[in-house]
């Protein structure tokens, strides 16, 4: 920007603006879109080999404007989009609307000239219209002495209005120009030094005040802010370097006193306010606005709301007051505060809790519930009798405690599902709660408020579920807890479970007692060793050994076929499994103690099912359009194929869509060859024993597992050595040292015996014993193998075999007598479905027969035996071959 004099031409094209001006020394970058104004750009400066000048006219639509000084009236204008740059800040204005011809708009007297810094020409896509970018700074000021038009385009015949340079100097000796200078500097001195502090910049505006004439920063300053359409004409037409600069030391200071109040606003509000407080004061602010509005959608509606459902929770008393302060607090904090959602959340737990809130009690018909229970479960009728028990208590006293049972047996035996149909049984709603490899002892009681994310514990939670303060909670694989520096859930749950405490029973979360007493727990476990004492004593234990082969029976003719023919999507006309292959599966393809194998079996016969009804050749799918078939076709139909059957449904207008149904003539029919193609060939041989014991040293003991109860054989060879015991099979240190018992015993019995010729005979002189328990994958602990090992060993040195199909089972003493062991009834039931005819059991253990189910004894022989001479008596064909000889 030179101090020279612009030389103007006499005619200039000219560019209207739209309520806006360009003022000299500023700078704007313009979009030129319509048809008049790129034909302006493109002869004027495209074209050109030197950029040249332009007029730039300020206009407005007749009916927005009153026209300042004179103004000309003329027909429509070009339309232009248009954004402004000024001195290194830019600013977007609004697209211009396109006007008509025949549209009245008011040209201004003034204009600027400007000249192009920059020019680049596009192409819109797809329309291909011709668009330019053109950068302007404006230059010096002229009026407009006559319009004309060009083409598209609009020319004027200007004269320049600026002084030439001797008046200038004139002008710059005036006094009253000398002093309103000064006021301009210093008063844009001191916003550039506002700016800087606020902004960090300034520095190349104080360039421009050190080397810029002072009546061109006038303009330059003036299109810096951001001032009305008038008062930018007001400037523009502001000829008179005094009155120009007059009017822009206003807008400075004007400028610059608003920044100094906002200032003096902000220091004001921040000595008195936190930021916590201006956040309050501003939704304070929001919030009447909003009610003004009547829009008061906002988070006090959620507070009223959650205080009117605090109201109707039924807390307690002292479960209230603490309530109410929690919520008083929280209605003083905002959203934003880190306090503010665990609050909250905190306070809705509480809200949502069942405190009273109790399942409606049915009439308590014990014939219904015993109907109930039959038809959910076949057999189990010590649970029942237990679950009817307590109905007939509660019947006789509503406000009875709620038992504590522990169901203990091997899976698959239905003790999670029985845990549901007492639930129905009871009309309450059910909760399961799976404390499976659970560690933490905070998944009981919860963690405390302090940590971040806590949360309550599972009994908690689960009471938050259902919505109900007496629900059946189920406690699943409760002896599968485990205990590390986080605690131990087990010793938690000893309040839970005790009827004395669990009526005030505190989780950490809530900080505050909830009362338990209501809920009817039952715990379910394979095990009962891992349980800690203190737990299961407080516990109602009732076992479930396992099913019989004719309680299997019945159980997948009345419940499992049907479930997997559902779940396969079939029925009865699709497949039949008769009773007699169900047989087979249970005998030949699965033993254990509980039904789930049996249930995937049937499965897979039911999969092999579906394959063969999708892939039939004759299958006819019955739809809607079935009803427009004649009848004489349905006859021939039928009389092409034989094996199809066809029936016309009747469908009314308001009917539904039938899906594809389809139906075959015969159905298929399990068999003994469809068994071994579909589940391959059995798995178990009855024929297993009497082949495994066919030569000496091998007996059949029974063992109990987490599974249930088990077969296991025993088996021991002699050779070449020094006298050694050799152990294999995965074995604890118990059963290695009832190894040990039943070879001192048969050593120190063995002329009695009739083992040796002499009694100072050694029976392991120049020989080792090798004893090895088959499945030695699996581990093996206990000394209720101590009868069989003495059985083997005798077996062994004798060269008499052992009878197949008789088992035992006892513990022995050095001295040789047989003790009582545990899991009776299991072993009873795992020797039933091998196969075992015999069963010889500890003469201590003759009450625990009474649990067996009469039918299984009915198929077994039991020998009681209370020394070890009586169970060699039984095990050996005939009794025992050296009873003649013996001193026993």
């Amino acid at each position: 920007m030179a101090e020279s004099v612009v030389e103007l031409p006499s005619r200039l094209a000219i560019l209207p603006f739209r309520n806006k001006v360009l003022l000299p020394g500023a700078i704007i970058r313009i979009r030129c879109t319509s048809p008049s104004s790129v034909k302006l750009v493109e002869q004027e400066l495209w074209q050109k080999e030197e950029k040249g000048l332009i007029g730039i006219l300020p206009v407005r639509d007749a009916d927005e404007s009153k026209p300042l000084g004179s103004a000309i009236s003329q027909g429509g204008t070009d339309s232009l989009d248009q954004s402004s740059k000024v001195q290194g800040g830019s600013l977007d204005s609004n697209k211009l609307d396109t006007k008509k011809q025949n549209d009245v708009v008011h040209w201004h007297a003034r204009g600027v000239a400007a000249r192009a810094l920059h020019l680049s020409r596009g192409v819109e896509k797809p329309s291909g219209r011709v668009t330019y970018i053109v950068v302007l700074e404006g230059l010096c000021r002229f009026s407009v002495q006559e319009l004309s038009t060009r083409g598209t385009y609009h020319t004027a015949r200007i004269s320049s209005l600026e002084l030439t340079k001797t008046e200038m100097e004139l002008v710059e000796q005036d006094q009253d120009f000398i002093t309103l200078s000064r006021q301009f500097k210093a008063t844009a001195m001191e916003l550039i030094s506002v700016l800087e502090l606020k902004q960090k910049t300034g520095g190349r505006t104080k360039v421009l005040l050190e080397t810029v004439p002072v009546h061109k920063l006038a303009d330059i300053f003036a299109a810096s802010f951001e001032i009305s359409f008038e008062e930018q004409l007001s400037m523009l037409d502001a000829v008179d370097p005094k009155v120009r600069l007059s009017k822009a030391t206003e807008l400075v200071d004007r400028h610059l006193q608003s920044i100094r109040v906002a200032e003096k606003i902000t220091q004001k509000v921040e000595g008195q306010l936190s930021k916590s407080q201006k956040e309050f004061l501003l939704r304070q602010q929001m919030r009447a606005i909003k009610e003004e509005l009547g829009d008061n959608d906002d988070d006090e509606d959620d507070l009223v709301a959650l205080e009117r459902k605090m109201e109707s929770a039924g807390m307690p008393q002292n479960v209230s007051k603490l309530a109410h302060r929690e919520l008083r607090r929280l209605k003083k904090m905002q959203p934003q505060q880190p306090g503010y959602n665990s609050s909250r959340v905190y306070l809705e737990l509480l809200a949502d809790l069942p405190w009273q809130k109790a399942s409606e009690e049915i009439e308590l018909d014990l014939r219904a519930a015993r109907e109930r229970l039959d038809s959910d479960h076949y057999g189990l009728v010590k649970v029942k009798q237990r679950i009817i028990e307590y109905l007939a208590v509660r019947k006789l006293k509503p406000d009875a405690k709620g038992p504590v049972l522990c169901f203990v047996g091997p899976p698959g035996v239905g003790k999670t599902s029985l845990a549901s149909s007492i639930a129905s049984a009871l009309g309450r709603k059910f909760v399961r709660i799976s404390l499976g490899g659970v560690k933490d002892e905070a998944d009981i009681r919860g963690h405390r408020r302090t940590y971040v994310g806590s949360m309550p514990g599972r009994l908690i939670d689960g009471l938050k579920k259902v919505a109900v303060c007496n629900p059946v909670m189920l406690l699943d694989e409760v002896d599968k807890t485990g205990s590390d520096v986080r605690g131990d859930p087990a010793s938690a749950l000893l309040e839970v479970l005790d009827p004395e405490q669990n009526k005030t029973f505190n989780d950490h979360y809530l900080n505050v007692p909830f009362d338990l007493s209501k809920v009817v727990f039952v715990a379910t476990a394979n095990r009962m060793q891992p349980i800690s004492p203190p737990l299961l004593d407080r516990m109602e234990v009732i076992e479930l050994p396992g099913y019989t082969p004719e309680e299997k029976l019945q159980i997948a003719m009345r419940h499992l076929i049907p479930r997997v023919l559902d779940q396969h999507g079939l029925s009865s006309e699709f497949l039949q499994i008769p009773e007699g292959m169900v047989k087979l599966v249970i005998q030949r393809y699965t033993r254990e103690a509980g039904v789930r194998n049996l249930e995937r079996n049937l499965a897979a016969l039911a999969r092999a099912a579906a394959v063969r009804v999708a892939e039939q050749e004759h299958v006819v799918p019955l739809n809607k359009g079935v009803q427009g078939l004649a009848a004489p076709l349905l006859e021939n139909r039928l009389a092409d194929s034989t094996e199809v059957e066809m029936e016309v449904i009747p469908m009314s207008d308001n009917s539904q869509e039938i899906s594809n149904t389809f139906r075959v003539a015969s159905p298929l029919v399990v068999d003994e060859a469809m068994l071994e193609k579909v589940l391959g060939a059995p798995r178990f041989d009855d024929r297993e024993a009497s082949e495994r014991v066919a030569s000496p040293g091998v007996t059949v003991g029974l063992v109990w597992t987490a599974f249930g109860g088990e077969v296991q054989f025993v088996e021991a060879t002699a050779m070449a050595g020094k006298g050694e015991l050799h152990l294999t099979g995965q074995l604890g240190d118990v059963i290695k040292e009832s190894a040990q018992i039943a070879l001192t015993w048969v050593r120190a019995r063995a002329a009695d015996l009739n083992l040796a010729a002499a009694e100072r005979v050694n029976l392991l002189e120049d020989r080792d014993v090798h004893i090895h328990f088959p499945a030695g994958g699996v581990p093996k602990d206990g000394p209720s193998a101590g009868v069989t090992l003495v059985t083997t060993l005798v077996s062994l040195f004798s060269q008499k075999r052992v009878r197949s199909d008789t088992a035992m089972t006892g513990e022995m003493t050095l001295r040789g007598l047989v003790l009582p062991v545990g899991g009776v009834k299991d072993k009873i039931l795992a020797a039933h479905r091998y196969g075992i005819k015999r069963v010889i059991l500890p003469e201590r253990n003759l009450k625990d027969l009474a649990e067996v189910p009469s039918s299984v004894l009915a198929n077994l022989e039991i020998l009681l035996a209370k020394k070890i001479e009586d169970v060699l008596e039984h095990a050996f064909d005939g009794g025992s071959p050296w009873r003649q000889h013996s001193k026993l």
